[in-house]
């Protein structure tokens, strides 16, 4: 196996235990940020142990593979860029605007947790029945989401532009099912 594969395979528990040193660093990367800036980083940390949840096992990839009838609808490595590139990378660069440009690009970060939050619990409730991700979503995303994006000195563009780049991101993945679906007729 080669080296990408087996780290498109595992990329998970690598975040999980990044998302745990990152939660351990708190209390010294964030010394002296305000409320708001400490929750938009907290957003990043929650979001790798959320993906445990959804990704472990390849449960994610499975469950997609289950309501789209095609269970090459995302390979693993769709789901490896998907989430270090469209979730970390995303959210890294969320944070350096939040610390270096304005504040309020913070509650990007809290729009990542609530919009997801939303499609887990909406298609919990649509196909009634839990899916990969949907308890973190409740437990960690909704709360800290909210006090993020509550907590932000964002102007009304910054949060529509946030929710616009989260909705995009998500429409980004189905549309890549899609794509793999063409692609394997």
């Amino acid at each position: 196996m080669a080296r990408f594969d087996r780290l498109s395979a595992n990329w998970v528990y690598g975040g999980t235990l990044a998302g745990l040193v990152l939660l351990a660093l708190t209390p010294v990367l964030a010394a002296g940020w305000g409320a708001d800036q400490l929750c938009a980083f907290l957003c990043l940390p929650a979001y790798m142990i959320h993906q445990y949840e959804e990704h472990d096992d390849d449960r994610f990839r499975r469950f997609v593979g289950q309501i789209t009838g095609f269970a090459e609808a995302l390979s693993k490595a769709d789901v490896f860029w998907i989430n270090v590139v469209g979730v970390w990378a995303v959210m890294a660069a969320i944070l350096w605007a939040s610390l270096r440009l304005d504040p309020g690009w913070g509650a990007a970060a809290g729009w990542f947790l609530l919009v997801n939050a939303l499609a887990h619990i909406g298609q919990a409730i649509a196909l009634r029945r839990p899916n990969p991700g949907l308890w973190t979503s409740i437990v960690l995303f909704v709360p800290l989401g909210l006090a993020t994006v509550v907590l932000s000195p964002a102007r009304p563009v910054q949060h529509a532009l946030a929710i616009l780049l989260v909705v995009a991101l998500h429409a980004a993945i189905l549309a890549r099912v899609a794509w793999n679906r063409r692609a394997a007729r």
